[in-house]
């Protein structure tokens, strides 16, 4: 028997619904299967490691699994292509990190825009670094340092794993703040031996790597790189208590594909911040140098915009090619 003509409309609009019924059922069980976070780095990193106890917490409190998948490679530009060519649904999420906010304006030619195709989702922590030199250098503050350098143009080269790397270009936003001549010195392998040696003369340095040195006295440390000074190095002035306005920091927090449903990005940064605010996992990320900070997505993205711009300028004073 065919159904009355009123009946039939409220079964085709009912089928019509379905879909949008399943999207919005889709997005309140989210997540629903497991999730991967892409992390442009070798296993092992501290950015790896702190990608690591968030996951771990977020399994525990969403009930699904969350896997760190490494993608190294292209100064990790692959991993972010990787993400923004993902469905924007939350299960393929980035590890942003500091790096990411200077290869904005560094790599003109990716396929992707970082700030356009990246929404933030929740922040994680900041690395606070620190300048350190030789105790052969005849420097022991930051002013002692600036004179020598000014006095001594070209004479004093600095280490870093590459160009536009963190430690690279937190090194030339000190020159331009400071007007220093320092020569840059890229390594592809551990740049310490040479420090210690005393054939470089400064680095600027996540704290973790050189903590064990610096209270052995090998090194000197003149000033950590954040606004403040941090608890690991309590008698370590801050670099703007030298250099006004001066603060890099290396930083990481969560990304998603642009479009990703506001409901699932609430989801995530709520259960980040909640994660963060846990005692265990605060102790063993500050264990690791990463200070941990919870920002809101909106926050967190202007956050990240404001460093771009930043970086870009860095980038064009230096005149930094990418390798």
């Amino acid at each position: 028997m065919i159904p009355p003509r009123r009946q039939l409309l409220r079964l085709l609009a009912g089928a019509a619904a379905l879909p949008a019924l399943t999207r919005i059922a889709g997005a309140q069980a989210y997540p629903s299967r497991p999730v991967h976070i892409v992390v442009g780095l070798p296993p092992g990193l501290t950015p790896d490691i702190g990608a690591r106890l968030i996951a771990q917490s977020l399994s525990q409190r969403l009930g699904q699994q969350f896997i760190v998948d490494n993608k190294p490679g292209g100064a990790s530009n692959l991993a972010t292509e990787l993400v923004v060519r993902a469905a924007p649904d939350g299960y393929t999420l980035l590890l942003t990190v500091a790096g990411n906010a200077i290869e904005a304006p560094l790599y003109t030619n990716l396929n992707f825009d970082f700030l356009r195709d990246i929404v933030a989702v929740a922040s994680i922590g900041r690395t606070p670094f620190v300048m350190v030199v030789p105790p052969s250098l005849p420097a022991h503050t930051v002013a002692e340092f600036i004179a020598y350098a000014k006095a001594n143009p070209g004479k004093i080269n600095f280490g870093s794993p590459g160009s536009g790397s963190a430690n690279h270009v937190f090194v030339e936003l000190f020159r331009m703040m400071t007007g220093v001549n320092l020569v840059h010195v890229p390594y592809r392998s551990s740049m310490l031996p040479d420090l210690l040696a005393g054939r470089i003369q400064l680095l600027f340095a996540a704290i973790p790597g050189v903590l064990a040195d610096i209270r052995a006295g090998k090194l000197r440390a003149l000033a950590v790189t954040t606004t403040t000074r941090v608890t690991a190095l309590p008698d370590v002035p801050a670099m703007r208590e030298f250099v006004p306005g001066y603060e890099a920091s290396g930083w990481l927090g969560i990304g998603a594909p642009k479009a990703t449903p506001d409901a699932i990005i609430k989801t995530l940064n709520q259960d980040v911040g909640a994660t963060l605010a846990d005692p265990t996992v605060k102790t063993r990320l500050t264990g690791l140098g990463i200070e941990p900070i919870s920002m809101r997505p909106e926050a967190f993205g202007k956050f990240i915009a404001g460093d771009v711009d930043k970086w870009a300028k860095v980038v064009k004073f230096a005149g930094i090619k990418p390798e």
